[in-house]
């Protein structure tokens, strides 16, 4: 990092309620040099909520300008100037414009810290009523049919708690893109609004919330779903996949550790089983 280097701060706003934003940001934005916004129109709306002027150059950085637009900030930034970057609603990187600048600002040295607060992910998960202790987040799923079924087919064993954006007009076809994917009894629930006035937490089987989507749903929207349940499956199964992949050139343990951990099987049951076969393969080979 240069001495003479400015800072860039990604700085989260509500999602909804402006009264949850957090103390630093108006500090932030009053004192910027530069305040990068996706939507200067709602910045200014934000910053009345907040009682707030900035004194620094704003200047408008979304997905349309983002790319021509990260050189001139960068620039700024390489001559100590402090760059705040603010999206309509969360942290920005964060399915929003904010990635290309923060790869660039690392690349050239700046520092880079963040401005923490409201996460329709995290507060999805919460109310979800779905497990939390591990889980990923999937960003929007592809518009486009055929592009979505192999994302999908690509999750369908996916353990952890999913998280999805969704846009209104869409969460009825995805939900059923979801039920036939993974299968309709699936747990997930659907959260539009947070923290604002309509809030909702729609909780069910896929099938069931596809359904009600059906009829229609308004605002911004969070998709929840449960992680695939383990699949049991015999110890026989298990050996002859080993097998068929050691085969084709993985490492045995390696192998071993993965079919366990997807099938529930002891590790070293599995490692004893798939050993025992090969000397009897082995054996059966050479003959007598």
């Amino acid at each position: 990092m240069t001495s003479s280097s400015g800072v860039l701060v990604l700085a989260a706003t509500p999602i909804g309620d402006p009264r949850d934003a957090a103390p630093r940001l108006a500090q932030e934005l009053a004192s910027a040099d530069v305040v990068a916004a996706e939507d200067t129109r709602r910045l200014r709306r934000l910053c009345s909520d907040l009682a707030v002027a900035p004194s620094g150059t704003v200047l408008s950085y979304h997905e349309h300008n983002e790319a021509s637009r990260t050189a001139e900030l960068v620039e700024r930034l390489t001559a100590g100037a402090r760059v705040v970057v603010v999206t309509d609603a969360g942290m920005p990187s964060v399915s929003d414009p904010g990635y290309r600048l923060v790869d660039a600002a690392v690349a050239a040295g700046v520092r880079v810290t963040c401005v923490p607060g409201p996460s329709a992910v995290l507060m999805a998960l919460a109310v979800s009523g779905l497990p939390v202790d591990r889980f990923c987040f999937e960003g929007f799923l592809p518009r486009k049919g055929g592009e979505r079924a192999r994302v999908l087919e690509s999750l369908a064993d996916e353990r952890r708690t999913l998280v999805f954006f969704e846009a209104p007009h869409r969460i009825e076809a995805s939900l059923r893109a979801m039920a036939a994917a993974w299968g309709a009894q699936r747990r997930a629930a659907v959260c539009r609004e947070l923290t604002k006035t309509y809030e909702e937490v729609r909780r069910g089987s896929l099938g069931e919330l596809a359904d009600w989507a059906a009829e229609g749903v308004r605002g911004e929207i969070t998709v929840v779903v449960a992680g695939a349940e383990l699949r049991v499956r015999s110890l026989e199964d298990a050996v002859a996949d080993v097998l068929h992949r050691v085969g084709a050139g993985e490492r045995l343990k390696h192998v071993c550790a993965d079919v366990a951990a997807e099938s529930g099987l002891s590790k070293k049951a599995l490692y004893d089983a798939v050993v025992a076969a090969r000397t009897v393969s082995r054996a059966t080979t050479a003959g007598p």
